[in-house]
C-alpha cells in the first residue's frame, strides 16, 4: 500500500493510532488503503500497545482507531496538542477521510 510513498510528493500525512488485534483498526487500515489508491499520502502508524506510545495510549486507549490528518510537512503531532489536529475516530469512510484531507490542504 505505501511502498512508493517516499518517491511521491504528498500534500497530507495521516497518522493512524491503533493496536494489534483490533477489528476496527483493521477496517480503518482498509479504508486508508482505499483512500491511498485514489489519493496518496504520507503514512505513520502508532501502536498504542508499545511502551514508547504511553502518552498516546493515555489519550486514545478507548477511542481507537483514531487518525490525525496534517500537511505532510507539518511538525510531528504531540499528545499535548492533539485536540488541534483534524481527526476521525472509530468508524470512518473514504469520503470522510477525503473531506478532512481537503480541509487540511486548504488551510
Amino acid at each position: 500500500m505505501f511502498a512508493t510513498r517516499t518517491l511521491l510528493n504528498h500534500a497530507c500525512r495521516i497518522t493512524l493510532f491503533s493496536r494489534d488485534n483490533c477489528g476496527l483498526c483493521h477496517q480503518a487500515k482498509g479504508v486508508l488503503s482505499n483512500v491511498w489508491d485514489k489519493r496518496p499520502f504520507a503514512y505513520k502508524e502508532v501502536n498504542l500497545a508499545l511502551p514508547e506510545s504511553e502518552a498516546w495510549r493515555n489519550l486514545y486507549d478507548f477511542d481507537i482507531p483514531v487518525i490525525h490528518i496534517a500537511k505532510a510537512d507539518a511538525p510531528e503531532e504531540v499528545p499535548g496538542k492533539a485536540d488541534k489536529s483534524p481527526k476521525l475516530m472509530h468508524r470512518f469512510t473514504v469520503e470522510q477521510v477525503e473531506e478532512k484531507m481537503d480541509l487540511v490542504e486548504k488551510n
